[in-house]
Order: C-alpha cells, then sequence, then structure tokens
C-alpha cells in the first residue's frame, strides 16, 4: 500500500513536471515568412495583408521601413499599428505606427531591437479587429 502511493506520488510529480517544462520552455516555433526574399502575403477574413520590410537583409538594431498592403482597405482607418515582440519572451512595448500612403499602402518606420539571448525570431502583428489581427514570423539577421 505504501509502495503504490509513493509510486502515485511520482507519477504526479513527473506529470507536473512535464507540464511546467513545457510550459517554460514551449515548443520552437518556426518563420512562417521569409522576409529576407521579399514580401510575404497572408489572408485575413476578405482581404490579402501582405507585409515588406526593407532594407534586405532585415538586420537588428537599424532603421527599417515597415510597408503593409491590404486590399481591399475601403473600411480601414488612416493609421494602423503593427506590433513587433519575441514569441515566448518579453520584449517590451514595440509598435510602429503605420500611416495611409494610398493605394491601400500603409508604412511606418521602426527598429527591431537584438535580443541578448541571441534569439532571431520576431513576429509582426498588425493590430486591427476587421482583420482579426493577422501576424507574421521572421528571422532577423545580425
Amino acid at each position: 500500500m505504501v509502495c503504490r502511493d509513493q509510486l502515485k506520488r511520482i507519477g504526479t510529480a513527473l506529470a507536473l513536471i512535464l507540464l511546467c517544462s513545457a510550459w517554460i520552455f514551449p515548443p520552437e516555433q518556426k518563420p512562417d515568412c521569409d522576409i529576407h526574399g521579399g514580401p510575404c502575403t497572408k489572408t485575413a477574413g476578405n482581404s490579402a495583408v501582405t507585409l515588406e520590410i526593407s532594407p534586405r537583409p532585415v538586420k537588428h538594431m537599424q532603421e527599417l521601413l515597415f510597408s503593409v498592403t491590404v486590399k481591399p482597405c475601403a473600411s480601414l482607418p488612416d493609421n494602423l499599428l503593427l506590433d513587433l515582440s519575441m514569441p515566448g519572451m518579453e520584449m517590451g512595448k514595440n509598435q510602429v505606427r503605420l500611416v495611409r500612403k494610398g493605394n491601400c499602402l500603409y508604412q511606418g518606420k521602426g527598429l527591431i531591437v537584438k535580443c541578448m539571448s541571441g534569439r532571431k525570431l520576431w513576429k509582426a502583428t498588425l493590430l486591427s479587429e476587421k482583420l482579426n489581427n493577422p501576424a507574421f514570423t521572421f528571422d532577423v539577421r545580425d
């Protein structure tokens, strides 16, 4: 009986360790966009959202031009926000204000900071409830 209770506790402890390690060390996410090769497009509701970052290759710690094209865009405001984050790591708030330049093109300048951990995977999320907040993940080069 004592042995069975100990095994049960060990099993419970192992299950908790596995759950916690999955939370602390989430599975590594892969980029879904080769931003260095050119623009990336995603479908968001009834719209196509295209992200382009220049200059290429996209590097840390340099001023970048973020261009987002949304087609159709008739119901969107003149300004949008692009949220830059690092999946699985808190990097602080980093948002780029995108201004409509015409013909469904929005542009703004911003910076991607270098992570001290050496990780290079970033996510750009277009903050728009009408478009369901489409996100692009990509690697940044040194």
